[in-house]
């Protein structure tokens, strides 16, 4: 389920995912081959020239090693993918909660008894990446997933595309499957949604109530900017962000407030305490980011909107980010004012990312900003190894130089 302008090649340089990663995966397993231009000009194919074997032990795994590489070994310039077939039936579902809280321990208890949900997350933007496209085959689309989005990001993608959902933690809900199979799956989601105190549900079944519902999730980051006075939305025919009409076209104009996307990736059962703890820390910091994510995978997002002129606000949402990716904050450092010092915490619920046993970046990759957390979540050989494979393949360091590592 990729974004608007992503292409094949940057989606698997970046190693990115979406939507449908909860039950197709993520770029990483549905790449066959790539072709790669290496930095000394050779071409390399790299499961063989013309092979796309579903599976393979024949040395070592190159397609893995350059999806994900964010362009710093070579240029892809061709992917071979897997193909999944549609299902029979699906069907889509909005449902509500009484906290964030339950909305994620909702997700938990929906995977956890094997409900084989599509969508439950997907990407905030297009993605983007080093490569061309050339689409040897198309990957389809079709998923069954939960998608996470708390009260404030719930209240903005409504009043964007106009869609009058409550001011609320919601979850979007995709299945697939037979007809038959499907009856069982939503009468099992309902039981579960009741549990935790879920709104009733109304499926929707036709493919333009479908498209309609996830339309507005895929405008997520465009409803977000609207948020923050002065930051501007405007659509190819004029209207602002405050209708539906036009959304699909929405661009935003250079203005002083900017919009920053966290992207950390836990364990699901470590997911409800770091969702909840982020929710506290966010209001805690006085920081407008709204939060949604894709969180059968376990990977979810803040959308940060601040102001770039403001110092003390950019600083804010600097040390937010490092406590979300690396450590939390304990009670102590809370009452003595944030800190940008990783402050290891006893207890489960003041633990984020790293400290979770997660990732510092489950879909976005690392770049520029996230290289002192990526050797933290690797440790110093993990790093060195990857800088050996660097040198190794590019030398005179041509590509991408500065990222990653």
């Amino acid at each position: 389920d990729p974004g608007a302008d992503a292409s094949l090649c940057g989606m698997a340089a970046t190693g990115a995912s979406g939507t449908n990663a909860v039950r197709y995966g993520t770029m990483r397993p549905n790449v066959l081959n790539l072709r790669v231009v290496l930095p000394d000009g050779r071409l390399l194919h790299t499961a063989g020239p013309g092979r796309q074997p579903r599976k393979r032990a024949a040395g070592y795994d190159l397609t893995s090693l350059f999806v994900g590489s964010e362009g710093t070994l070579g240029f892809l310039t061709q992917a071979t993918l897997r193909l999944h077939p549609l299902p029979e039936a699906t069907a889509v579902t909005v449902t509500s909660f009484p906290s964030v809280g339950a909305a994620v321990a909702c997700t938990v208890q929906v995977l956890q008894a094997a409900v084989p949900v599509a969508r439950i997350g997907e990407c905030l933007w297009p993605e983007v990446g080093l490569g061309v496209q050339v689409a040897v085959v198309e990957l389809n689309t079709a998923s069954s997933h939960p998608e996470f989005l708390d009260e404030v990001m719930a209240d903005a993608c409504s009043r964007f595309s106009g869609m009058g959902l409550p001011a609320a933690a919601t979850l979007l809900l995709e299945l697939h499957g037979s007809r038959h199979s499907l009856a069982e799956q939503q009468q099992q989601t309902e039981e579960i949604v009741r549990q935790n105190g879920g709104s009733s549900l109304a499926w929707a079944e036709g493919l333009e109530e479908r498209e309609q519902l996830w339309s507005m999730r895929h405008n997520a980051w465009y409803a977000a900017l609207a948020l923050r006075p002065g930051c501007q939305v405007r659509h190819k025919d004029g209207h602002d962000g405050g209708s539906a009409h036009g959304a699909l076209s929405a661009t935003a104009l250079p203005s002083l407030a900017q919009g920053y996307s966290t992207d950390i990736c836990v364990p699901i059962s470590r997911l409800p305490d770091v969702v909840v703890e982020t929710k506290q820390d966010l209001q805690a910091s006085g920081l407008t980011g709204p939060m949604v994510g894709h969180v059968g995978d376990g990977n979810f997002h803040c959308i940060l909107i601040f102001n770039s002129q403001d110092p003390e606000e950019a600083q804010r949402v600097h040390t937010f980010t490092q406590r979300l990716g690396r450590w939390g904050q304990d009670a102590l450092g809370a009452a003595a004012g944030w800190t940008d010092i990783p402050i290891p915490c006893p207890s489960l619920s003041h633990r984020r990312a790293l400290a979770a046993g997660g990732t510092c970046t489950g879909e976005h990759g690392v770049g520029l900003g996230k290289r002192a957390l990526l050797q933290e979540e690797l440790g110093q050989e993990g790093l060195d190894t990857l800088r050996s494979i660097k040198a190794a393949l590019d030398p005179h360091n041509l590509m991408n130089p500065g990222k990653v590592l």
